[in-house]
């Protein structure tokens, strides 16, 4: 399934999305059974955590909503009304509007790091984004008063499905729930080491973080609709100019030793973000950065295309 969390007439909602049309699970529970519906449809996080008995649960709303739909019934005037809605009029939200943690891997694609003269690192390298970095589908991402070198950085990230800790890497794949796009915006400068105390390294919390430096979604796709992770096109457009066109084949970690390496003495929780890296194409290889007014569109194979117009605060008028 392709889930989705977004606002409609001020309300958050969790939907599901059905042949381009976004099926609000909550309401069409209300209209078809007359009863409320339980918490996890109205939350994305708490579906995630109940797992295969919430998405069972979701399958069938989804096909009872078809089947009065199709069948012209009274009760499908009002589904359209009150449950069925064009992506068009919706307001995204990142799929998961509030994980207890964001994780992403550094240098985990062999494009990448050729591009950047980077050798990789020799066990997974992670960083954190924090949670309130993240936006929805078609957010303005607002880059900060002064920085120079914005920059791009297309990710299929994991969902964390299932409560674990020391996870071995052979059991990985059982917890995690399913994928979504991740667009990890930097600030190449402000990532550089300080020049008077290098050797306390990169800058990851200045670089990395900043209001809506974390662009995610969509959807929420279950891992049964991408059956091979490892097998996916990857890629970013800025302004309709290709700037990254890669593979999920060419990760140096894949993801069950990702997930190995992000529990190892730290549990993870339903819900969690996990990113997994980028191929190569970002402006810190290239030289082509964000300028203000851009569009970046971040694609993966079977999970999504994830929009979001690009604002330099200190040319904007709002």
């Amino acid at each position: 399934m392709r889930f989705a969390t977004y606002g409609f007439r001020g309300v958050r909602r969790v939907g599901a999305e059905v042949g381009g049309r976004l099926v609000d699970l909550g309401q069409a529970f209300r209209v078809l059974f007359g009863v409320e519906p339980p918490s996890f449809l109205l939350d994305l996080k708490s579906l995630v955590e109940v797992g295969g008995r919430a998405v069972r649960l979701a399958e069938l709303v989804v096909s009872e909503v078809l089947k009065e739909l199709e069948g012209g019934s009274k009760l499908s005037e009002v589904l359209l009304r009150e449950a069925v809605r064009s992506p068009d009029e919706v307001m995204f939200y990142p799929p998961i509007v509030n994980p207890g943690k964001v994780l992403c891997m550094a240098v985990n694609y062999w494009s990448h790091a050729r591009e950047t003269g980077t050798e990789p690192p020799e066990y997974p390298y992670l960083f954190v984004k924090l949670p309130g970095t993240l936006v929805g589908h078609r957010a303005t991402v607002v880059i900060p008063r002064g920085a120079q070198r914005a920059d791009y950085e297309v990710e299929l990230a994991v969902v964390v499905g299932r409560r674990g800790k020391y996870i071995d890497r052979g059991e990985s794949m059982d917890y995690v729930f399913g994928y979504t796009v991740f667009n990890d915006v930097t600030i190449r400068e402000r990532q550089a080491p300080l020049p008077k105390s290098p050797r306390l390294g990169l800058r990851w919390v200045p670089g990395k973080n900043f209001d809506t430096s974390a662009p995610m979604g969509p959807y929420l796709v279950t891992k049964d609709e991408v059956p091979d992770p490892h097998n996916l096109r990857i890629g970013m457009r800025v302004s309709g100019e290709v700037r990254q066109d890669g593979t999920t084949a060419d990760m140096v970690f894949k993801i069950p030793e990702i997930v190995e390496a992000a529990s190892d003495g730290l549990t993870l929780e339903p819900g969690d973000i996990i990113a997994t890296g980028t191929p190569s194409g970002v402006g810190l290889g290239t030289g082509k950065y964000l300028r203000h007014g851009d569009v970046m569109e971040a694609w993966v194979e079977r999970v999504g295309t994830l929009v979001n117009p690009v604002v330099f605060e200190e040319y904007s008028t709002g």
